[in-house]
């Protein structure tokens, strides 16, 4: 009999805040927690010694310091694993990973595939957690795909990070997508000026307000909301083309140009 569904249901996934606006995000069985990104070890340390948990891995998606600086302190003289990118300078990795290898934790029990993911920087990859039918599949991403935006290009190309996209566009629609940082609110104004009569857009505007004025993460949100959403995901819809050449006067040529010219214009739009 396959316990695969009950034991990842059992799992409690947390978006830990750190800094400004970044999140930490710890999968948790009431016992040992993983922990994906951490900038910080001090709300770390909050979280594992509130629940009483015993860190047990770490997990990276990139070099950025506000991703990797808090693990020096979480493993200081413990002997904790440490994925991350293989091509990428993280000197506190102890198992570097590629994209289609596998990170097998043991407690809690978990499989990771790992995805490269080249674009915000060269060597970013990702954590793809598939579940079982009875538990969502999840994907850690890092900073590639946030919630109604995408990451910077601050090493890779713009055909890098489109390919990116499209990888992880093409998981499934249920798919919980665990990004690392709080910018919903600034990243669907800038998908309203795209499409501004995206009226799944206009809800989601007023479901994000109500969560953040309450204090709650507007994450994680799921791969199928993002494509009906998200203006990175969206580069065939004719309604965004618009804008594109008549406010940006951008050429359209093809999926890779689209891409370019609204990463661009994101850029401009802050």
């Amino acid at each position: 009999m396959d316990h695969s569904g009950a034991r990842y249901s059992a799992l409690e996934y947390t978006a830990i805040p750190a800094f400004r606006d970044n999140y930490i995000w710890a999968i948790s069985n009431g016992r040992e927690a993983v922990v994906i990104d951490p900038g910080d070890a001090r709300p770390v340390h909050t979280y594992l010694r509130a629940r009483r948990l015993q860190l047990s891995a770490i997990l990276l998606t990139h070099h950025h310091g506000d991703h990797t600086g808090g693990v020096p302190a979480l493993v200081r003289g413990r002997n904790i694993p440490v994925y991350g990118p293989a091509s990428e300078k993280i000197p506190a990795v102890t198992h570097p990973v590629r994209g289609k290898s596998a990170v097998q934790i043991q407690t809690p029990e978990l499989i990771f595939s790992v995805l490269d993911m080249p674009g915000h920087t060269r060597g970013h990859i990702a954590f793809f957690l598939s579940g079982a039918p009875a538990c969502p599949p999840r994907v850690f991403c890092g900073d590639t795909l946030f919630a109604c935006g995408c990451g910077r290009l601050f090493e890779g190309t713009p055909r890098q990070m489109l390919t990116s996209l499209d990888q992880l566009a093409a998981l499934p629609a249920t798919a919980r997508v665990h990004c690392a940082h709080e910018y919903t609110l600034a990243n669907i104004r800038f998908a309203r000026a795209c499409e501004p009569e995206n009226a799944e857009l206009r809800t989601w505007q007023r479901q994000a307000e109500m969560l953040r004025a309450a204090g709650m993460p507007t994450v994680p949100t799921t791969i199928g909301h993002e494509k009906r959403v998200n203006p990175f995901l969206r580069l065939e819809e004719p309604a965004l083309l618009q804008p594109l050449t008549t406010i940006r006067a951008a050429r359209c040529d093809d999926r890779l140009a689209v891409f370019a010219a609204l990463r661009a214009w994101k850029d401009d739009f802050g």
